[in-house]
């Protein structure tokens, strides 16, 4: 592996690919009816998800290279260092896309036809922060792609029961939102001088964590909504109450505005709200 590949990997921060990998597999377990997937599937649904996010990823670099550049907490990433050129970048966003919509192709002929649609949002995100202060609801709106993009590959089609899905979907959408508001509180002073939008910029902190909250509580509501639309069990349920009580401790490390500690809030606890969750009801679901 070339340094400049290395280098790329470290920045995109591959391994953050755990947020939305257990939310794609209940949506393929849903399409599957409860059965587990065939080595093939699985491995081509985890290769299509590390591929989508490391094209969103490298292209919210590219995009953002001259902001992060000016941001004291971002200068070190690889584009605005020098480690890695705009032209290695780009091509490796064109990669991972191409990979990406070859891996689609290879499950199904609708997942071919969505994949460009995929990417348009994924790519999308990263624009946002320009012109709306609701450009968090954008990122969680690209990994709340995930489980219904796996029930299609499950499934091969669009059918009644991707409603609970759906519901999942907007879960994750809320949850996404919720933590990425959180981290941008630590960005406010930069987003205000270079005229980017978000709620902490816009609300200042502590009503942008009150914001958060908000958030956070609905995403609890979709996931009630979402269990019992598709008929869950005990396991799921105790899930679900893992899920807020994870949740309160999130909000508890950053009470009253004290950012010390947002880097446990955002990757330590929203990385155990995305495993537990997901290996809970997928045993749930595997069980019945």
């Amino acid at each position: 592996m070339s340094g400049a590949l290395r280098r790329i990997l470290a920045d995109i921060k591959l391994a953050h690919s755990v947020f939305a990998l257990p939310f794609a597999l209940l949506g393929l377990l849903i399409g599957l009816h409860g059965r587990p997937p065939t080595l093939r599937l699985a491995l081509q649904v985890l290769a299509a998800m590390v591929l989508a996010r490391s094209a969103a990823m490298g292209w919210n670099r590219l995009a953002d290279r001259r902001f992060d550049a000016s941001n004291p907490r971002t200068a070190g990433r690889a584009l605005p260092a020098g480690a890695v050129s705009p032209r290695a970048m780009a091509l490796f966003v064109l990669a991972c896309a191409a990979g990406f919509v070859a891996v689609a192709g290879s499950i199904s002929r609708l997942c071919l036809l969505l994949a460009p649609v995929v990417l348009a949002v994924l790519w999308l995100y990263s624009l946002t922060k320009r012109f709306t202060a609701l450009a968090h609801l954008f990122v969680g709106l690209a990994l709340a792609l995930s489980p219904p993009a796996a029930y299609v590959a499950a499934r091969g089609a669009i059918d009644a029961d991707i409603v609970p899905v759906l519901w999942l979907g907007l879960a994750v959408l809320l949850w996404v939102a919720g933590f990425d508001v959180i981290y941008a509180c630590q960005d406010v002073e930069h987003d205000r001088r270079e005229g980017l939008c978000s709620l902490p910029a816009r609300l200042g902190i502590g009503r942008a964590l009150a914001a958060a909250r908000l958030l956070h509580a609905g995403m609890l509501a979709a996931l009630l909504v979402a269990a019992r639309l598709a008929d869950l069990g005990p396991l799921s349920w105790a899930a679900i109450g893992l899920v807020a009580a994870l949740l309160v401790v999130e909000h508890g490390l950053v009470r009253g505005g004290n950012l010390a500690r947002v880097n446990a809030a955002f990757f330590t606890l929203n990385g155990a709200v995305s495993l537990l969750f997901g290996l809970l009801v997928a045993a749930d679901l595997l069980w019945r």
